[in-house]
């Protein structure tokens, strides 16, 4: 009987997804940039002389973060990924996470793991089962080259921490040609006797980035590079889970897999159930979308912030921030009217 009264408690308590847009996607995965700043200085992500930071105090506190993250998962949110910049650099970051943990929804994280140390004991005791890292490449020279730092073999130690913690590292690979594309066979190499899954990115347009079609990596041509290496077939399609923005694979006989987000070339909007928080508090409804909404103000104010987000929602383009073809996305006039991705928060 105890049991019974459970289930029902819970399934009482279970929210009903108010965050539909205007093609009935329900949005039920918030992405939260906790921070502006990074201790790396990735070509794709920061433009080479910097970015303008928003003033400290239009930054969200640990109490408005957990709060505000509340509001959404009463809404229907039941995942959220911490982002930044760097999410590990916030010195109250085991404040808004353990509040976080609190909360019934999964928690996730993408960072760079050059601190990722210092936390590993936290997120092994709130039971993590992945954690996304970022890494371009396997050559320590290569990875200075991209993310202008020197910070390649603390990176690599941290990520056999987590194996050795028992938290699944999942690569964050983004695909620059001419740069890394001749290490894609290396990364997946490593899924051979490691649980890794390494996830291969195309390469997308945000301000200061320089990016241009020249430099995309697309799907197909990994998928050769893949093939004409291990042989076709080798390759096994795993099956994606629902709101997947990857196309997942394995080597057979491999411990790990990986797959490949292809915003640019087979972009997965239709399924899209994102949200995005900034670090100073608008909702961007698209990572590619050139408008956001402010939504820490009105919650300074005391004052409801669902309507402001529905309504941010019911602006929401059916694909990319309404640049719909290729053509449209490869213009600089449409692709570089946003903010620098560190701002974004990925």
């Amino acid at each position: 009987m105890h049991n019974e009264l459970d289930k029902i408690s819970t399934s009482e308590k279970t929210p009903v997804n108010n965050l539909t847009d205007s093609f009935n996607r329900e949005h039920t995965y918030l992405r939260i940039s906790l921070i502006e700043k990074c201790n790396l200085r990735c070509t794709y992500c920061m433009p080479a002389e910097g970015v303008a930071l928003s003033p400290p105090d239009s930054i969200m506190s640990a109490n408005e973060v957990i709060e505000i993250a509340k509001t959404f998962v009463d809404s229907g949110v039941t995942k959220i990924r911490l982002t930044g910049g760097e999410p590990l650099l916030r010195k109250d970051f085991d404040i808004i996470y353990n509040g976080l943990a609190e909360l019934p929804a999964e928690i996730g994280i993408t960072t760079n793991a050059v601190l990722l140390d210092k936390y590993l004991p936290l997120f092994k005791e709130k039971g993590m089962k992945s954690i996304n890292i970022s890494l371009d490449t396997l050559n320590k020279k290569k990875f200075f080259d991209v993310t202008r730092r020197d910070q390649f073999d603390r990176v690599m130690k941290n990520i056999y921490a987590s194996l050795n913690a028992g938290i699944q590292p999942r690569i964050n690979v983004v695909l620059l040609r001419d740069f890394n594309e001749n290490e894609i066979t290396d990364f997946i190499e490593l899924t051979k006797d490691l649980p890794l899954v390494i996830r291969f990115i195309e390469f997308m347009p945000f301000e200061g980035n320089e990016w241009k079609t020249e430099k995309l990596v697309p799907l197909a041509s990994i998928l050769q590079n893949v093939a004409e290496h291990f042989g076709g077939d080798k390759i096994e399609r795993i099956q994606d889970k629902p709101n997947d923005t990857s196309k997942n694979y394995r080597i057979k006989g491999f411990s790990g897999s990986f797959s490949v987000i292809s915003t640019v070339t087979n972009p997965f909007c239709d399924s899209c159930n994102r949200i995005r928080l900034t670090a100073n508090g608008t909702i961007k409804n698209c990572l590619f979308s050139d408008g956001e909404v402010n939504i820490l103000e009105p919650f300074r104010k005391n004052e409801a912030i669902m309507p402001v987000v529905k309504m941010a929602l019911g602006e929401k383009h059916k694909m990319r921030g309404g640049m719909d073809t290729l053509e449209q996305f490869s213009d600089p006039k449409k692709n570089q009217a946003n903010r620098s991705m560190i701002l974004i928060g990925g």
